[in-house]
């Protein structure tokens, strides 16, 4: 059977009726955001829910809409071409640590979260990197004892996209002393629990309205039926972790696409030397280079995504989208920038936003260099020893 590089009819009256919302809804609030560094409203999150955006992939058992991956990423990119804090709480329902919590996560903390996350009613983050421990993951110290029918959790996190704002985080930890990641799994923290608190919130160069801090646990206790993956589970949470990465590929990607979108119609508009400044062989290239660049990018993603029907993407696949995406994110970005002149290097436009943005998912959830290195493992067939 030949491939199909089409979108079904279904998938692309989802993707006008998303865009045609976006556009017409959105752009004030990303301006809002953009200014005042506030996240998305719950008044907003709601909106999104009750449109039926939140956990559009989660059973609908569990409150979501039941469909796949693919069309998750559609939502993704349509509303990420606004702002990616926008459609930072799309992200998180989706393609976020709740799908770890579905996925392997308790009968009673599943039922108790995911429908929560769908409703709109609360947002889950996720806690990995420490201060001594982000690309060498497996370094992490945060540990967390079982004592009966209860977890005590030790440690601090950094760089959490949420931190400080987000109602429950899914907290990787060390539940045994295996060494390295035999000894890792992950436990769920509600934000209100005794013990949790929260540093500044992080200034950073893009991701305005996506809250991020450092994170505290002093003897955190929550029951025992938070343990989402126990020790030894490390490689199940890094392949829930390979769906991240595209919905990460996909924030990126839409940085690019918004950006070739505006920059189409500002040069068909812009006038140099009395003729709209896409009449000149320079900007046709330019155009052209964006567009294979874009297009490319959400080719891989669209792959991963369709070749892991409704389970989760192949590191190979996900790091292969995520890395070209986020690269080109940049570049694409970049060269906007560039052709809107001051325009696009004003905050009073878009433009210069996508580039910080865009610029920032390449460190996000696994920076660029590292994706290369799982490409090459996958290639060879074994994961290399960074310490030998």
């Amino acid at each position: 059977m030949a491939m199909d590089f089409q979108l079904t009819p279904e998938q692309t009256e989802l993707q006008d009726s998303v865009r045609r919302y976006a556009r017409e809804r959105l752009p004030d609030i990303a301006e809002h955001i953009e200014r005042t560094g506030e996240p998305p409203s719950a008044e907003l999150i709601a909106e999104f829910a009750d449109m039926g955006y939140l956990g559009i992939n989660i059973p609908e058992e569990l409150g979501g809409l039941g469909l796949g991956n693919l069309e998750a990423l559609i939502v993704i990119e349509e509303v990420a071409k606004i702002s990616a804090a926008v459609a930072f709480p799309i992200f998180e329902s989706c393609v976020g640590p709740v799908r770890a919590i579905e996925r392997f996560g308790t009968e009673s903390l599943a039922s108790a979260v995911v429908p929560a996350v769908c409703r709109g009613e609360i947002v889950v983050a996720i806690a990995m990197s420490e201060p001594n421990a982000g690309s060498a993951l497996t370094d992490l110290t945060t540990r967390a004892s079982i004592d009966g029918d209860s977890v005590t959790l030790n440690g601090n996190k950094r760089w959490c996209s949420g931190g400080g704002h987000a109602d429950g985080y899914l907290v990787y930890c060390r539940l045994s002393d295996d060494p390295g990641a035999k000894g890792i799994g992950a436990v769920y923290v509600e934000k209100d629990v005794d013990g949790l608190s929260f540093g500044e919130q992080e200034s950073l160069m893009g991701f305005r309205g996506v809250p991020s801090s450092d994170i505290y646990l002093d003897n955190v206790t929550v029951p025992a039926d938070h343990v989402v993956v126990p020790a030894g589970g490390f490689k199940k949470l890094m392949t829930a972790f390979d769906l991240e990465r595209c919905g990460n590929a996909t924030m990126g990607l839409a940085q690019a696409s918004g950006a070739l979108d505006d920059a189409i119609d500002y040069v068909q508009e812009r006038k140099q030397f009395g003729k709209p400044i896409v009449d000149f062989q320079a900007v046709q290239l330019k155009l052209a280079e964006m567009k294979m660049q874009v297009e490319a990018a959400r080719l891989l993603i669209y792959r991963a995504a369709c070749n892991a029907e409704q389970g989760m993407p192949s590191m190979l696949d996900s790091s292969l989208a995520k890395c070209f995406a986020n690269e080109i994110a940049r570049t694409v970005t970049g060269t906007a920038v560039q052709l809107l002149g001051g325009y696009g290097y004003s905050k009073e436009y878009p433009m210069e936003r996508r580039m910080r943005d865009g610029w920032g998912w390449g460190i996000a959830g696994g920076s660029i260099d590292i994706q290369k290195i799982n490409i090459a493992s996958a290639l060879v067939g074994r994961r290399f020893n960074q310490r030998a």
